[in-house]
């Protein structure tokens, strides 16, 4: 019997299956697409998930990032990282390296969907195969959360991203966070002569709509060549009422979203990757929830405040100010959450 299996190849998915197979477990991916998989994304990497992909063994490009830059035109605030840097480095770079990796731990990809989960006290069956446990690690609108009844509506403004790359050279190693009173603009350095720029917002308007709420991007921006295609995603604040039923665990998106305003994303997946795995090898799924909880509590609690406060237009102008008045404040929030 397949020790575990994991239903999405997506970074999520394949850390998780990379986590087990080097503990000695045999894991299975499942997921209907060939890897690399480019989907909207910030594309900037905390410290701490840096740190985490260098524990799997993972060897990725891209740019590093020194810190966090708060920018509102007149305003800015900015805070270095404490533990090494960040990296800003495309999503398929990522998504192949993580997919490198987990051929070379003998992690077995098997095209296909998992439509329905069967469990019984000692197994789960999903797309057609047996396991001891499931991973379900099939995004932010993971069609299993909802099957298996875990999914919580939001009652919060519904927030939107939508991302494109330029071609220029980065004139900085910050991500650089712009703020007006209708959304925010990260723009992450990626690679030579590339620059990752997303929007964030409840408006449902086009990219160039969207930018022109921000006028100082807009002139470093004017003028330079797209690099493929917008690529959106959203409502992005997704609720579970739990990560565990049975046999299985949500891992990644899948497990529960606030927002993408301070780009915990990656590293947050990682990290609910490895506590997963741990849980399942010492026959705890149960002891999953309070670790993911533990792991997530800074995150959540900060971006659900920031995220409340951008959604008054009054409030949302004094945000900047305040960090460039409150320089260590600032910075304490930015290394909480590395």
């Amino acid at each position: 019997m397949i020790d575990l299996l994991v239903a999405g190849g997506g970074p999520a998915g394949l850390a998780t299956a990379i986590h087990a197979a080097s503990a000695g477990m045999e894991a299975v991916v499942i997921e209907p697409r060939a890897a690399p998989v480019d989907k909207a994304c910030g594309e900037g990497i905390m410290p701490g998930g840096v740190l985490a992909l260098e524990a799997l063994g993972v060897r990725v490009g891209g740019r590093a990032l020194r810190g966090i830059r708060y920018v509102d035109g007149r305003h800015r605030a900015e805070a270095s990282f404490a533990d090494g840097p960040g990296l800003g480095v495309r999503r398929t770079e990522l998504h192949a390296a993580l997919a490198r990796r987990a051929a070379e731990v003998g992690v077995e990809v098997v095209t296909g969907k998992v439509a329905e989960v069967r469990q019984s006290a000692d197994a789960v069956t999903a797309g057609g195969l047996r396991a001891r446990w499931l991973a379900a690690a099939d995004g932010l609108h993971s069609p299993l959360r909802h099957s298996l009844g875990l999914d919580v509506p939001s009652r919060r403004p519904r927030r939107f991203g939508l991302r494109r790359h330029y071609r220029l050279e980065p004139w900085t190693d910050f991500v650089e966070v712009h703020w007006s009173v209708c959304g925010e603009a990260y723009v992450t350095p990626v690679g030579d002569g590339l620059v990752s720029v997303a929007v964030l917002s409840t408006g449902r308007r086009g990219f160039d709509a969207h930018l022109a709420h921000f006028p100082h991007l807009l002139r470093l921006l004017d003028g330079r060549p797209h690099a493929g295609p917008v690529r959106g995603a959203g409502p992005l604040c997704q609720r579970a009422r739990r990560r565990t039923a049975g046999r299985v665990v949500l891992v990644g998106d899948a497990a529960g979203y606030t927002d993408a305003l301070t780009g915990e994303g990656v590293a947050l997946a990682m990290a609910s990757a490895e506590a997963a795995v741990r849980c399942l090898r010492a026959g705890r799924p149960q002891a999953y929830e309070r670790c993911w909880r533990r792991l997530s509590l800074r995150h959540r609690l900060l971006t659900e405040g920031l995220v409340r406060l951008s959604g008054h237009a009054a409030v949302a102008r004094l945000i900047v100010p305040a960090a460039a008045r409150m320089p260590s404040v600032f910075t304490a929030a930015v290394r909480a959450l590395q």
